[in-house]
């Protein structure tokens, strides 16, 4: 049967021509997660499509059809469009292709839906790498591989002034003074969602626990991100804040 959804808020992640005058795109949405859909004519000259179907834009969007790819039939802007300018752009970029390559196909998702219109909201501000993490730590929940921020392998509370080794998947085990570890004090941030002076620890700790969920293949937003550095010559620390390395990514 022919699925039917009216005017439901959406995000664009991904959009590329199809044929002519056609888009294709990959929508997220709360109650339908992520949607691959064809806007007919999207690219014409006389479409109202044109200037509305942009990342970073809350939308609205109605769709017809069944299967993998459903026929875009109205999309209207929801919101004030989040003017995301580089290097932020490539943060939004990484968020969308993280939900690309992990969030399945027509899975609802209305808590990683807000998180993700917060996140967007939170990158052009004074700490987007925490609004990063952040995202991160609740897309790995979201998938089943919540981090354990809480408590350590024994059940005891996290102390800040300790260090733990963090493994995916298992809780942090207490190492003993002078051995390496992760400070307490960047697992009770991430936990509590606020800056952290342990960006790079925290980075390598998501970068861990996302890595075998994406494979293989290089993460095309890093690789932007890459290229604008060059290109641009600034070396401001924002290798902090793009956590995965070219070692990443599946479909």
């Amino acid at each position: 049967m022919s699925e039917r959804v009216e005017l439901t808020p959406a995000f664009v992640l991904h959009r590329r021509p199809y044929r002519d005058t056609s888009l294709l795109l990959e929508l997220f949405s709360p109650h339908h997660g992520r949607v691959g859909a064809i806007a007919r004519g999207g690219r014409g000259p006389k479409s109202r499509l044109r200037g509305v179907l942009q990342p970073f834009l809350p939308l609205r969007c109605s769709w017809r059809g069944r299967g993998e790819l459903h026929t875009l039939t109205q999309a209207e802007a929801a919101g004030i469009p989040l003017l995301l300018t580089p290097p932020h752009t490539f943060y939004g970029l990484y968020l969308n292709e993280l939900l690309i390559r992990l969030w399945p196909r027509d899975d609802p998702a209305p808590a990683l839906f807000a998180r993700y219109g917060h996140t967007l909201a939170a990158l052009a501000g004074p700490a987007p790498e925490a609004a990063l993490r952040v995202f991160e730590r609740d897309l790995l929940a979201e998938l089943g591989y919540a981090l354990e921020l809480q408590h350590d392998i024994h059940g005891r509370p996290l102390e800040a002034d300790r260090r733990y080794q963090c493994r995916p998947g298992h809780p942090p085990r207490p190492v003993a003074a002078g051995e390496a570890g992760l400070p307490g004090e960047a697992l009770l941030d991430l936990a509590a969602g606020r800056p952290s002076r342990h960006r790079a620890e925290l980075r390598r700790l998501t970068r861990a626990a996302l890595a075998p969920l994406l494979g293989g293949r290089p993460l095309r937003s890093r690789a932007l991100f890459r290229a604008y550095r060059r290109r641009s010559g600034t070396n401001e620390g924002e290798e902090d804040i793009i956590t995965l390395s070219d070692e990443g990514g599946r479909e």
